[in-house]
């Protein structure tokens, strides 16, 4: 009977270690995943459920701080994810802007009519004609410019006739001369009335200045009020040249700074210039700015409407700085990756500044030496809200 409980317990004893050795103890340190989808997460080795390829091991980094992401070495070849080391260096320059030619607008002039009338006959039709100062332009029929001229005359023949040294008629001609000249008259259409002594019911304005015009406000038997602008003229002697600059750029810009303008369609013209404005209002849509720079025309040959580079010399500063493609923005400010090991990537808020085309300085968050992701880095922000669920700069305020 003894021989029998002996050999049951044996039996149980090696049942029990049996057991004990099949069940494997899962290790905490590790992970199984998918190179091809990081989000699979296994604790067993096995199929990936979404590309079905086998899942390879991976360390569990649980002292990784969140800010932290790490990323295989086929997922970095893969995503074309480059590094460099930030070093300081030169930011300024110059940059190039482009521009177009538009017209000065301290020298444009109004024609308009200094009395209530109608419009007869216009002799300029077409926007970009030019008109000589002393060029007839319109012909207007005015009752109380006609009034005004009998008047005239009546007082020219008062004092012809009745020349006597109670009543000065040189005063009243004077008063009516003068009457005429206000209303638009030159002087020596005046002459020209006292001389045939009848007026005539439409009277013609001269040009008061040289130009191409700019615009026609009324057209041929409409009413104009006094005042009324009829056409609009522009001298070409001098032209404006309006660059855009983004508001992130006006810092490097100095008013009265040299400006080269460079006009392409033109052979390669250039024509050096300085900078007389900056407009203090920008954009809110697209965030650009104008800035202005006023330069000879000599031959009218530059024209409104013409596409131009401005090209700007700025002051230089040197600092870190790094290409602009490697900066996050958002409405929370602008971020960078930095690489801490060689797998491992972690982003960092920084100050950003000056900007010249392709390169930023970036004022504060780096020190020399730091190696900064320069490519893939929106890629890899990405990668972060896919694996994390949030964005990395959640919350953050520089």
């Amino acid at each position: 009977m003894k021989h029998y409980l002996t050999i049951i317990l044996l039996l149980l004893f090696f049942t029990s270690c049996k057991n004990k050795k099949a069940a494997v103890v899962a290790d905490p340190g590790v992970y199984y995943t998918c190179s091809m989808d990081p989000q699979i997460k296994e604790n067993k080795p096995g199929k990936c459920p979404i590309c079905k390829m086998d899942l390879t091991i991976a360390k569990k980094t649980s002292g990784s701080a969140m800010d932290e992401i790490e990323l295989s070495e086929q997922q970095i070849q893969l995503g074309n994810i480059l590094m460099d080391t930030i070093c300081k260096g030169s930011v300024g320059d110059q940059m190039v802007l482009t521009a177009t030619v538009n017209f000065d607008q301290l020298k444009e002039n109004a024609v308009s009519a200094r009395v209530m009338g109608r419009i007869d006959k216009l002799y300029f039709k077409n926007t970009g004609e030019f008109v000589n100062k002393g060029a007839r332009l319109f012909d207007v029929y005015s009752e109380e410019l006609n009034n005004a001229k009998q008047e005239y005359l009546l007082v020219l023949e008062k004092q012809k006739t009745l020349d006597i040294s109670i009543i000065d008629f040189s005063q009243l001609v004077e008063a009516a001369k003068n009457k005429l000249l206000l209303w638009g008259m030159s002087a020596s259409q005046i002459e020209e009335l006292a001389q045939h002594k009848k007026a005539t019911p439409l009277t013609a304005v001269f040009s008061n200045a040289s130009g191409y015009i700019t615009g026609i406000d009324i057209k041929e038997g409409d009413y104009v009020l006094e005042g009324g602008t009829v056409v609009r003229l522009a001298d070409l002697s001098t032209v404006w040249v309006e660059a855009q600059v983004y508001a992130s750029q006006l810092a490097m810009i100095d008013k009265g700074a040299a400006a080269i303008v460079q006009f392409p369609d033109m052979q390669g013209k250039e024509v050096t210039g300085k900078i007389d404005f900056l407009n203090p209002e920008i954009n809110p849509d697209t965030r650009i700015n104008l800035v202005r720079i006023a330069i000879p025309n000599p031959g009218n040959q530059l024209k409104p409407g013409m596409p131009a580079y401005v090209v700007i010399k700025n002051r230089q500063s040197k600092s870190l700085s790094l290409p602009t493609d490697a900066v996050i923005r958002d409405g929370r400010g602008a971020s960078v990756w930095i690489q801490t090991s060689d797998h491992k990537f972690k982003y960092t808020m920084v100050e950003i500044g000056l900007e010249n085309n392709d390169r930023v300085e970036i004022k504060s968050g780096l020190k020399d030496g730091d190696i900064v992701v320069v490519s893939g880095a929106y890629l890899l922000n990405s990668e972060y809200i896919f694996k994390v669920g949030t964005n990395p700069m959640a919350g953050m305020k520089m």
